[in-house]
């Protein structure tokens, strides 16, 4: 494969896979570099994919949340480890009833040591979301702060701490922090009518489609529709560290929290795993650290039954690939797309992927 182009590598890879539609970026010293895209947003209509194709962004709206919430932190309007009982007006479980809101955390005091710091770390001792529990109630799994367990929940609990305590709105705050900055004119945190001219459907591992899902209330855990080249511009930002001090920008990506599980999913797997001890695999801010032979490296993933992201980013040479896909069964070949990117990285893709397997020598 490293004998033809990358756009061909791409396309047979994809025939491959019979995966409908892929876009890529790539960031070479923290600048766009290429942005390209292949196959259909919609095959029944056989409708082209191109980089201005709005896509669903899914968790990758998690990494530009906590890019969002460092700003606010870089302005100390935040601080990151101020309990939530300091940040809202009223205690936590006195907000909503059990589905909508907290009061299930009412006979449970650990509430109050939560942080933001803790829910950008995925470390907040919920499950991923609610509606997974058996009983469908919020609860904690694991004291706050002690160890990582994925949970879009908490993402969503720091949304309502950003708007309840410090009055903001976070669609406003992210469009005109985050997308406003970059330029990125074709993305936001619910939907807009004008996104449905050039639109992209799902595929599902079985092929079938799923239409594109109109969100219409903002999710810091993953609301966020997008393009190709609006993220490409996000990511270049990142990587320059724009609308963060330096020290803010490191404090994004610093290795905050041990990951001691085998894989990302199920989120509440046991603690146990040490095979990833050599990389430092990490928490970070709003993504996932790791180090790579060439120095600190980070990533984030984005996925449900009609969406494959991937961001994959080495800090030396601020380089970056960028891929998503309305084709699930792209994963299977992300790891092998990075590296013709990228070259070898110590990207843990088991752990990211819990199907993946190392190739045979």
């Amino acid at each position: 494969m490293a004998s033809v182009s990358l756009d061909e590598a791409v396309r047979q890879l994809m025939q491959r896979e019979q995966v409908n539609g892929l876009a890529l970026a790539v960031i070479e010293h923290g600048q766009v570099a290429k942005v390209a895209a292949y196959g259909q947003r919609n095959v029944a209509k056989a409708l082209p994919l191109t980089p201005d194709t709005v896509m669903y962004g899914a968790s990758l709206t998690k990494a530009a949340f906590g890019y969002m919430v460092m700003q606010l932190a870089d302005e100390g309007r935040l601080s990151l480890d101020a309990p939530l009982a300091q940040l809202l007006p009223q205690p936590l479980p006195s907000y909503g009833d059990a589905k909508r809101g907290y009061a299930d955390l009412a006979g449970d005091e650990r509430w109050r040591q939560l942080t933001p710091r803790m829910l950008l770390t995925h470390s907040s001792g919920f499950a991923n979301f609610r509606w997974i529990e058996a009983d469908q109630r919020l609860q904690f799994h694991f004291d706050p702060g002690s160890r990582y367990a994925y949970s879009g929940e908490g993402i969503n609990l720091l949304q309502f701490v950003l708007e309840k305590g410090l009055g903001l709105d976070v669609g406003q705050e992210m469009q005109h922090r985050v997308f406003d900055r970059f330029g990125m004119t074709r993305t936001s945190m619910r939907w807009r009518p004008d996104f449905a001219g050039n639109l992209a459907d799902g595929y599902q591992l079985d092929g079938s489609e799923l239409p594109h899902d109109e969100r219409s209330n903002v999710r810091a855990a993953g609301s966020m529709d997008t393009t190709i080249a609006d993220q490409a511009r996000m990511w270049a930002g990142f990587m320059r560290g724009e609308g963060l001090s330096p020290a803010a920008r490191a404090e994004w990506i610093k290795a905050q929290l041990p990951i001691t599980t085998a894989h990302q999913f199920p989120t509440l797997l046991p603690p146990t795993e040490t095979r990833y001890q050599g990389i430092g695999l990490s928490a970070g801010l709003g993504v996932v650290r790791f180090d790579d032979a060439g120095g600190p490296a980070w990533f984030k993933g984005g996925h449900d039954d009609g969406t494959a992201n991937m961001a994959v980013c080495l800090e030396a040479g601020q380089r970056c690939v960028l891929l998503l896909s309305n084709d699930v069964r792209a994963e299977r070949f992300y790891p092998a797309l990075v590296e013709r990117v990228l070259g070898p990285t110590r990207l843990p893709w088991q752990w990211e992927y819990g199907w993946w397997q190392p190739s045979a020598p």
